[in-house]
């Protein structure tokens, strides 16, 4: 391909520049580049798989104050990848941004570092958000047949991972589509999200009989079932909701090199969709709060729903109203549409970052997983991506502990991830960070610090035991499981990987990099 400054993309001059040859198909807007960020954080996924926490940990003053400080903090994250991924713009992401900002003696470590628990993180994500769909399709099973009053069937754990698996493969077949019917189900899928929040944030409420007061959802602290005496400690935990749901936005990073204009609209993808879930999601939690009638009926493991707290709240609302619960049933199969979505878009995510990583030879059969089809999908880690959080829900057989040890590394994982190239770009390249048209100026090391610390708390807060006494069905698994990505990547790398992994690896020679004298290279 002839290369002249007037027909090629800014985002494919970078990459370029980069070291890297043009393999994806670079067809993506910027409001497809955010529709995956927006879709894969799905306030609607986040808030009703986790309203359950938020109502057992502090109640409506945790998720209607946590929401706000989770949102703003993740903000500050936003903002400093946003600043980072319009520099370095590559399908790579996190661990390519870690070896260029930590420098040429350590960055081959930080980019193997951050690389695994970015992937891991995000292989969790999407086993996490695909199970918790095969479990509201669970929920809706049993409302349709009769409830649970003993009548409605309630699929056995086997059949839940089972449906799990089914998503996963539809997931699968949907994503070796070529990138622009992805383009469009991105669109589609944060059309719904945005429709979805509208329509249940306004029509629960009015639906529902029995509103609660202002007085409530703004100040009412509920810690009777959290078995925690300690009132801050209590909210600080009820803060998980929010804070998962704030999660999965770098996949406008991981979608740089499919997206036109890259070094400024992978920037703008990310804040945008941080900026907008947070409104919204305010909006769907506020609506869905003032309708929740009684908390502890909401959490009964007795009631229709089993304890799903959201799927009772909304049978409640028809079924108070109209004697009939099958508004309720309607309103979750459009949720679980919704969160069909986002899980398509975390598994794109995944399959890029697989892609990225195994081009740069840090995975096993890594020439497998880089190898794009005719229509420049990869779909061999497609299916990587679809097949690995399959096993990753596999523990649920044996133990839901278990299972919750495995997918908690979905928010902490990805936020080590997120937090390490921004903590080499404030500290080992604070003088020598070249920014991208998106750059934070002379804040952009405050904004750093604050989100480096902020990352650093929510690890220490989320690994903290969640109830007292501690038995082995209560135990918080979060560090084991991620002090296990930890161990395995660092053990890796001491016995194997640093002998050969240095990095990321150039795939065009100079003479192909036709907008600067010579690559550049990838540590300073």
């Amino acid at each position: 391909m002839a290369f002249t400054k007037g027909n090629v993309d800014s985002g494919e001059k970078r990459l370029a520049e980069l070291g890297y040859k043009q393999e994806l198909q670079r067809s993506l807007s910027v409001l497809s580049n955010f529709a995956f960020s927006f879709s894969i954080i799905s306030v609607v996924t986040g808030i009703t798989t986790l309203y359950n926490t938020g109502l057992t940990y502090g109640g409506p003053i945790s998720m209607t104050y946590g929401w706000l400080i989770a949102g703003s903090f993740s903000m500050f994250t936003a903002l400093s990848m946003a600043e980072i991924c319009s520099a370095y713009p590559t399908s790579g992401g996190l661990y390519f941004w870690s070896y260029r900002l930590a420098g040429r003696k350590w960055g081959p470590f930080a980019s193997w570092i951050t690389g695994w628990f970015n992937i891991v993180g995000q292989w969790a994500v999407t086993t996490s958000v695909d199970f918790s769909l095969a479990q509201l399709l669970q929920v809706i099973i049993l409302l349709s047949t009769g409830g649970g009053n003993g009548n409605g069937y309630y699929a056995s754990k086997y059949v839940v991972v089972a449906i799990h698996g089914g998503i996963l493969i539809l997931h699968g077949l949907i994503n070796s589509l070529p990138i622009y019917w992805m383009s469009y189900l991105g669109t589609l899928a944060a059309a719904l999200n945005l429709i979805g929040v509208f329509l249940l944030m306004i029509l629960i409420p009015v639906v529902s009989p029995e509103r609660k007061s202002a007085k409530f959802v703004f100040t009412y602290f509920n810690k009777d079932n959290a078995g925690i005496h300690s009132s801050p400690y209590t909210f600080l935990l009820g803060l998980l909701m929010s804070q998962y749901t704030f999660s999965g936005y770098d996949a406008s990073a991981h979608m740089s090199e499919e997206t036109k204009s890259s070094d400024k609209n992978g920037a703008y993808g990310i804040i945008s969709s941080v900026g907008i879930s947070m409104v919204v999601g305010w909006g769907y939690l506020l609506g869905i709060t003032f309708a929740a009638s009684d908390i502890q009926h909401l959490l009964d493991p007795n009631n229709d729903t089993k304890g799903y707290g959201v799927a009772q709240l909304f049978y409640d609302a028809f079924k108070q109203r109209y004697g009939s619960g099958t508004g309720g049933i309607v309103c979750l199969c459009l949720v679980a549409v919704i969160v069909f979505f986002c899980g398509m878009s975390s598994v794109t995510s995944n399959s890029r970052m697989a892609y990225a990583f195994s081009r740069d030879g840090a995975m096993p059969l890594s020439s497998l997983w880089h190898t794009v089809n005719k229509s420049e999908v990869p779909v061999y880690a497609v299916w990587l991506s679809a097949g690995v959080a399959f096993c990753m829900a596999l523990p649920y057989l044996g133990s839901a502990v278990a299972f919750q040890a495995m997918v908690s590394i979905a928010t902490i994982g990805l936020y080590i991830a997120y937090a390490l190239p921004i903590l080499f770009r404030i500290t080992l390249a604070r003088r020598r960070f070249i920014p991208g048209p998106f750059n934070l100026g002379r804040f952009g090391l405050v904004v750093g610090w604050v989100a480096v610390l902020w990352v650093a708390t929510i690890t220490v807060l989320f690994c903290l035991p969640v109830s007292y006494p501690v038995t082995k069905d209560s135990f918080n698994y979060t560090p084991v499981a991620v002090g296990g990505v930890f161990l395995l990547s660092i053990g890796s790398w001491n016995l194997n990987a640093r002998f050969w992994f240095k990095g990321p690896v150039a795939n065009i020679v100079e003479k192909e990099a036709p907008f600067s004298d010579k690559v550049m290279p990838y540590a300073e």
